[in-house]
């Protein structure tokens, strides 16, 4: 009778235990798809990324506290995943960062370490954001890539006065031909004197003779 009464208790006990830490990685899981939302900087957002995140961190809180200080559930975990293969290309390397982030705060979790994991979670995730809201690292020059495509008709490029116009400086840096009589594209950097007057010098150079299909890229986003 001790021993059904022991058991029992072991395992309430084992079941807060498991809950309260399981409650802990959920938090952690959350605070870090918040930061992630409030440092994303990137074209590619996805909802379900982050909402991934949060389910990593109960995930690996889980597989902690599955697998405990037993070593062979240990490799027969570490078996039985070997046969996941991921296959979505992780195109930004926060993101990588984010998925580390929430690996290593579900296991704060996992193994009971609740203050460590809340605290770690925020002291992160302030650090990250700090960084973004600073701008630290980001280039000072702004550098845009302009595309367009051209009809070559002699030895005339009416566009070069353009860039001049709007440009402190442009590099060709790419003339790709389509296949058409004399039709090329052509690929820039630039660097321009005011940010704010883009739509003004795609608007003049859709608006001159031979050029069309004009594109203005920055950091991926397209203008």
């Amino acid at each position: 009778m001790l021993e059904g009464f022991q058991d029992n208790l072991f395992t309430t006990l084992d079941f807060w235990y498991f809950t309260i830490n399981l409650i802990m990685a959920l938090l952690c899981g959350l605070v870090i798809s918040i930061f992630y939302r409030l440092s994303y900087r990137g074209p590619h957002y996805s909802a379900s990324f982050v909402q991934a995140l949060v389910i990593l961190a109960m995930v690996t809180a889980l597989v902690i506290m599955v697998i405990g200080n037993n070593l062979a559930r240990a490799f027969g975990l570490v078996g039985a995943m070997s046969i996941i293969r991921f296959r979505t290309a992780v195109k930004d390397t926060q993101d990588i960062v984010f998925i580390f982030f929430a690996l290593a705060a579900g296991m704060a979790a996992g193994v009971g370490l609740k203050s460590l994991a809340f605290f770690g979670t925020f002291m992160i995730g302030l650090i990250i954001f700090s960084l973004h809201r600073i701008r630290y690292a980001q280039p000072h020059k702004k550098q845009f890539l302009l595309q367009f495509q051209f009809q070559l008709e002699g030895d005339e490029s009416p566009y070069i006065a353009i860039l001049d116009k709007y440009c402190k400086s442009h590099k060709l840096v790419n003339m790709q031909s389509l296949g058409e009589l004399n039709q090329f594209e052509l690929s820039f950097y630039v660097e321009l004197r005011r940010k704010d007057q883009h739509g003004q010098m795609l608007k003049e150079l859709n608006s001159t003779a031979f050029v069309q299909h004009v594109r203005l890229y920055l950091d991926e986003d397209q203008f």
